[in-house]
């Protein structure tokens, strides 16, 4: 059925054409044009990181991610099963066994205490995923990576302006990982971004970027040609799609004040609901500042959860659920295993539900979304 209050719109400021414009005025299509530049310096600022490169989607950043790390066949990288397919099949790829351990139960982002016990000897990194734009705890993981020798990857599809005791969402880890699907607060359709804080993945990154080639080095005047010196694929983000996501870009800080405004509408629309008892309201530490990427309830389990969709599915309202556990899929098992006990995994994800929550939505579809989940208590 269409939904009269969806759960997503993709967000459009109203300048994206203006830019488009200027892409064919300049007859330069391909991924290595002047608003793919722009994008990867304005990225660059925000995160005071080493390199930003453009790519066509976080997967393909995540698997870049992987090559940069030399994962390989036997290797073993730690992530959250409460997580997006691409964060375990860009590993996968490079032949690696995932281990998955359990999240916590507030944010819901990987367990920080629960890493350790799943290190091997053949384990090479570990894959944080900041679900909803809220930061895992980073300063303990960071703190396992240089007691352990591994690298830490940022799976930060969700999380661009996002923060952890004052720095920036992927500009921690060694190397980081963003989305700009239609689904993010910042999009173009489809899109990514790989970016390297250790500066010696940096050169490498370039290559892997231009398919195996060092043709940046040759455009960039410090070669006088350029050949296949390395493993790489088609990583660029098109030009037409750099330039949608820049006019984004150059709006985000309305972007980002209408998706405050209707995250904290919900947030004191739904807090009786919660000081009673018949919901939980999501949860952001004190040392973190989030995005308001998503905005989700839990109910009382899965069979609440299934009532309560039927319920705003019938009042034209696109309340959705999210991730099925990677580690009980039909890959997962295959692929990987659980270490420790499932405690919480499971159990937040079986009932948890995600409320429409967009750029430009009105203060009238807010306030009847609140009072949707109102009337089902």
């Amino acid at each position: 059925m269409a939904f009269t209050i969806p759960f997503n719109k993709p967000p459009v400021i109203g300048t994206e054409m203006q830019y488009i414009e200027q892409v064919f005025t300049a007859d330069k299509f391909s991924g290595d044009g002047p608003f793919n530049r722009r994008c990867q310096k304005w990225i660059k600022e925000k995160l005071n990181c080493d390199k930003v490169l453009t790519t066509p989607s976080c997967t393909a950043a995540l698997e870049m991610c992987a090559i940069l790390l030399d994962i390989q066949p036997g290797d073993e990288v730690i992530l959250p099963s409460f997580t997006f397919v691409s964060t375990a099949n860009a590993f996968v790829l490079r032949g690696a066994k995932i281990i998955f351990v359990d999240i916590r139960q507030d944010t819901l982002n990987i367990d920080e205490n629960r890493i350790e016990a799943a290190i091997t000897d053949r384990t090479k990194a570990i894959i944080v995923v900041h679900y909803a734009g809220v930061s895992c705890e980073m300063d303990t993981i960071m703190s396992i990576s240089r007691k352990h020798n591994l690298y830490v990857v940022e799976d930060a599809a969700q999380a661009l302006t996002s923060s952890y005791k004052g720095k920036a969402l992927g500009s921690i880890g060694h190397l980081s990982a963003f989305s700009f699907h239609e689904t993010k607060n910042f999009s173009c359709g489809e899109g990514g971004a790989l970016i390297v804080n250790d500066t010696k993945f940096s050169n490498r990154a370039d290559i892997i970027h231009e398919k195996g080639t060092n043709r940046s080095a040759f455009f960039e005047g410090r070669i006088d040609k350029y050949t296949w010196i390395d493993i790489g694929s088609s990583f660029l983000l098109g030009e037409l799609q750099a330039a949608f996501l820049m006019a984004q870009f150059d709006a985000s800080d309305k972007i980002s004040a209408d998706r405050k405004k209707c995250w904290d509408y919900y947030y004191a629309g739904l807090k009786e609901l919660a000081d009673a008892g018949k919901i939980e309201l999501p949860s952001i530490p004190n040392d973190c500042i989030h995005n308001f990427h998503i905005f989700h309830i839990r109910l009382k389990d899965t069979y609440q959860r299934k009532e309560f969709l039927t319920h705003c599915k019938t009042r034209g309202i696109g309340v959705v659920f999210h991730y099925i556990p990677l580690h009980s899929s039909v890959a997962g098992l295959e692929y990987g295993e659980f270490s420790g006990i499932d405690e919480f995994t499971t159990k937040e994800s079986s009932r948890l539900a995600r409320l429409p929550l967009y750029y430009s939505m009105s203060e009238v579809e807010r306030e009847r979304v609140i009072e949707t989940v109102r009337d089902f208590f």
